[in-house]
Formats: structure tokens, C-alpha cells, sequence
């Protein structure tokens, strides 16, 4: 016999209540009771990224929270943020820049750029490394999507047009460095 308990989540200013078990995931929530198919569910152990959602105003991975955790409160995926100017610009930013190949990763990706943004307008190259190194791709190699969150941070803190930053590895080699960052290497 289980015991089902019934929790309201707010998923993009919706309240969505459905009965939960006590293990059961924000990210089945989501998409099984909330209908939100557009959170991925890659490893559902917290390592991929691709689950990543906003949780009262910050980037989890909706794997690693629990329904019940979330009851109550406001949960936004990519499609509640229509019209966001932010999430337009990164959303742009990452076609233009070629950031999006399969486009698995990309929702919790642009999430996470999103709210790493939001707490840090104007970061560096390795901070965005550092910042995205929770989300896995396995189509890109992280350049261009590191090109394309820069490339918004540069706009958004007005130190002119972006340009890329001169790197002392050539486009491989930095491919492949970010990579190895991002795989938690040294």
C-alpha cells in the first residue's frame, strides 16, 4: 500500500496539485503530473544538469529535490520564461554562437546561465566554466556555449561589443580544456 500525499507546486505561476509518494522526484512531478516534457531527465542522479529547473528563484536539478520539498512553492521551467529579456538574449546568443547542437542539455543549460547571470553580471571566462560545470553536453565541447554566455555578460554589463577573448590554447585545445574542467578535472 502506499501513501500518497497531495502537494501543490506553482510550475510557471500555475498551481499544479497532484498526489506524490514521499520518494518521488520534483523532476517526476514535473513532467509526469505537470506535463512539463521540456524538463529532460538524463541520468536522474544529479550529474547531467539536464533536469535543471528555477526553484524559487534559484538553478537546481529537479532530480535531486523532492515533490513533497516543493510544495507550496514557485518552480519555473524554460517555458515560463517567455518573454524574459534576459533568457531571450541567452536563448539568442546560444543559436548565434552555435551552442546548440542536439539540444538535450540546452534548456538546463540556459537555465543555469540564466541564474548565474542574474547572481554574477559581469564574470570571466573560467567563471562561467565554473558556473555551467554541473551541465553536461555531449555535442559541443563548451566553447561555444562559454562564447555565448560571455557574449551576454559582456552586452549586459556595457563594456562594448563582444569580442571573443583572446586564448592563449588554440579553438581545439580550448575545447578540450573545457571539457576536462568540466568533467571535473584540474
Amino acid at each position: 500500500m502506499t501513501n500518497l500525499q497531495v502537494v501543490t507546486i506553482f510550475v510557471n505561476g500555475r498551481p499544479i496539485a497532484a498526489p506524490v509518494e514521499a520518494h518521488e522526484s520534483l523532476l517526476d512531478f514535473l513532467r509526469n503530473k505537470a506535463g512539463a516534457v521540456e524538463v529532460k531527465c538524463g541520468c536522474n542522479q544529479g550529474d547531467c544538469g539536464t533536469c535543471t529547473v528555477l526553484f524559487q528563484g534559484k538553478a537546481v536539478k529537479s532530480c535531486l529535490v523532492l515533490a513533497l520539498q516543493a510544495g507550496g512553492k514557485e518552480v519555473k521551467t524554460i517555458k515560463g520564461f517567455a518573454g524574459d529579456p534576459l533568457m531571450e538574449q541567452l536563448q539568442e546568443s546560444f543559436v548565434r554562437n552555435g551552442a546548440i547542437q542536439c539540444g538535450f542539455c540546452t534548456p538546463g543549460m540556459l537555465i543555469t546561465s540564466y541564474a548565474f547571470l542574474q547572481a554574477n553580471p559581469s564574470p570571466t571566462r573560467e567563471e562561467i566554466r565554473t558556473a555551467i560545470s554541473g551541465n553536461l553536453c555531449r555535442c559541443t565541447g563548451y566553447k561555444k556555449i562559454i562564447d555565448a554566455i560571455e557574449e551576454i555578460a559582456m552586452k549586459r554589463s556595457e563594456k562594448g561589443p563582444f569580442r571573443p577573448s583572446p586564448s592563449t590554447y588554440s579553438e581545439g585545445q580550448e575545447e578540450a580544456k573545457g571539457n576536462y574542467l568540466l568533467l571535473g578535472g584540474g
